[in-house]
């Protein structure tokens, strides 16, 4: 019989990730008092560290759409009137 996969809240991720940063407790503590494995922890302390700097990221800096992610949805828009105008032309 499977077991299933847990998973975790982000809430939770972030807590336990936060305790890991300030250093009070040993990994070790924290996944047996949280009963997740240490490399786990070490994962999200790793993961909150390296985006630690967009939860602070202005409006200025948030990520831009690409020129490919703009442009897409209008050439498909294109292809589907394209498509119309033949079918009409077809009709008449």
């Amino acid at each position: 019989m499977k077991r299933k996969r847990r998973s975790f809240s982000e809430k939770f991720k972030a807590k336990v990730a936060i305790e890991a940063i300030k250093g009070i407790k040993t990994i070790s503590q924290l996944a047996t008092e949280y009963k997740v494995h240490p490399n786990q922890i070490s994962a999200w302390k790793k993961q909150l560290l390296l985006n630690a700097e967009d939860l602070f990221a202005t409006g200025k800096k948030q990520k831009s759409k690409t020129e490919e992610e703009l442009t897409a949805p209008l050439y498909e828009e294109i292809g589907r009137l394209k498509m119309d105008i033949k079918w009409l032309e077809k009709k008449l």
